[in-house]
């Protein structure tokens, strides 16, 4: 099928961050074919006009496990937000609940113009969001979360931890060419032994994927990091070989000098977290040094729970303003930041030669947003990237496209129910609380 996105503004991101406007943008079998005349005729003509074709943001730190826990743990710090509600609410999960988590997260993400994501599963269920991503249409990754130090709820042996890794990994790596892939997590140090992030490496290099974990989120983190190892959590990483350029870290708040210089000799790439990293009461990331120190970083929501939202747009606003305070109104531009949202978020998965700009031969990851909304008016005589990343909202999302397929058109879902989806996903928080012994915060909500 050949389809014509017409008369738009194409926000390329390619090397030279063209900008052309207006120009037709052409689809076919899953890729750009043509920016611009093409000389065909197309089975469907999308109008672009008061519009702007970006590529799809790019978000590689997601938990599609805990999207039914958002407004259900408020105001912790996060090593009691795990222990207190996050952990035993995972540990209550079904193979249903999960299912309509991951449903829920990525309707959001798709709505909010999403089209990749790198995701942490959890400890059981995994193949449920694996095969919801499938279905649903979004690129990304997912893996089982691995954690084998003794906690209450979670806890996995190594051995069988893998042995799950790995049939997880033969049944769904590279499915519906390479659209759908795994990735090995290894939650982060203080839940994960040193054998099991080594093996869990060893699994990343035979199917050449990522390896995915979290490190230096929080003081809390280093300080019972440092007991258990002597070094800090990312230091730790890099004395076990951990770190290489598949290696990715969420957040990295705490990381010192020396820890982000292995970062970068290692080329392990990180990911930024601004709105749970304030929520948590974390920190936030010294992303301007990072630049300066040639640090490949993305930037992503992290969970529902945390933040409480999936909202790609929202990220890069908090990103660019949390950048000022502390190194200046002239550090991380809105060009930058727009970049780390797109094809830098692209680097991190080790896919920018795919997805992250709208060029030629390119996946057609494509998102159309309309600019009729009075926040935008006179959009086209103001500077483009103020507008996506200052005063865009995932309501502006019109169209979403993954690999040439429309996923999100106008307030609509081609690949979910999404009331149905609803009412399941009511039923199912119900009875994962009740399991999880918890009762709802909600006065409003029955049983």
């Amino acid at each position: 099928m050949l389809t014509r996105i017409r008369n738009t503004t194409v926000v390329t991101m390619n090397a030279s961050r063209d900008i052309v406007s207006p120009t037709d943008l052409w689809i076919e079998d899953r890729k750009i074919v043509a920016i611009g005349p093409y000389g065909h005729r197309p089975d469907r003509v999308i109008d672009g006009t008061d519009m702007v074709a970006i590529p799809g943001l790019v978000q590689p730190h997601i938990h599609l496990c805990q999207t039914l826990f958002r407004g259900l743990a408020d105001d912790l710090s996060l090593l009691d937000w795990l222990e207190q509600r996050i952990w035993p609410l995972e540990a209550a999960l079904d193979e249903d609940a999960m299912r309509v988590s991951a449903q829920l997260g990525i309707a959001e993400l798709l709505a909010g113009g999403t089209t990749t994501i790198l995701d942490m599963g959890s400890v059981h269920h995994t193949e449920q969001i694996l095969n919801t991503m499938l279905q649903m249409g979004i690129r990304g990754y997912s893996g089982k979360c691995l954690m084998d130090r003794p906690n209450k709820f979670l806890m996995q042996s190594k051995d069988d931890a893998m042995q799950e890794s790995y049939d997880l990994a033969h049944r769904w790596h590279g499915q519906d060419q390479g659209r759908v892939r795994y990735a090995p997590a290894p939650r982060f140090t203080l839940s994960a032994s040193d054998a099991l992030f080594e093996e869990a490496r060893s699994l990343a290099d035979a199917f050449h994927t990522v390896l995915h974990t979290h490190g230096a989120e929080t003081r809390d983190e280093i300080t019972e990091g440092i007991k258990l190892h002597r070094r800090p959590p990312v230091a730790h990483l890099f004395d076990l070989q951990i770190l290489s350029p598949s290696a990715i870290i969420a957040h990295g708040v705490w990381m010192n000098a020396d820890e982000e210089n292995m970062v970068a000799t290692s080329k392990a790439k990180l990911v930024h977290c601004p709105s749970s990293n304030l929520k948590l009461g974390s920190g936030f990331a010294p992303t301007v040094r990072w630049r300066q120190k040639g640090l490949t970083f993305g930037i992503a929501a992290d969970g529902a729970p945390c933040n409480n939202l999936l909202d790609g747009f929202q990220e890069m606003r908090t990103a660019a303003l949390l950048a000022k305070p502390v190194f200046g109104p002239t550090y991380l531009s809105a060009p930058e930041v727009f970049a780390h949202a797109t094809i830098e978020g692209a680097r991190v998965l080790g896919s920018e030669d795919e997805i992250g700009s709208l060029e030629v031969g390119k996946q057609a990851d494509i998102v159309l947003l309309n600019f009729r909304g009075p926040h935008h008016q006179l959009w086209d005589m103001t500077p483009i990237y103020s507008q996506l990343v200052y005063q865009t909202h995932a309501s502006d999302v019109y169209l979403t496209m993954v690999a040439g397929q429309i996923l999100y058109e106008n307030g609509q879902y081609t690949t979910l129910n999404l009331d149905e989806v609803t009412r399941t996903a009511r039923e199912a928080l119900l009875r994962v609380l009740r399991r999880a012994e918890m009762e709802p915060l909600s006065s409003w909500m029955t049983t």
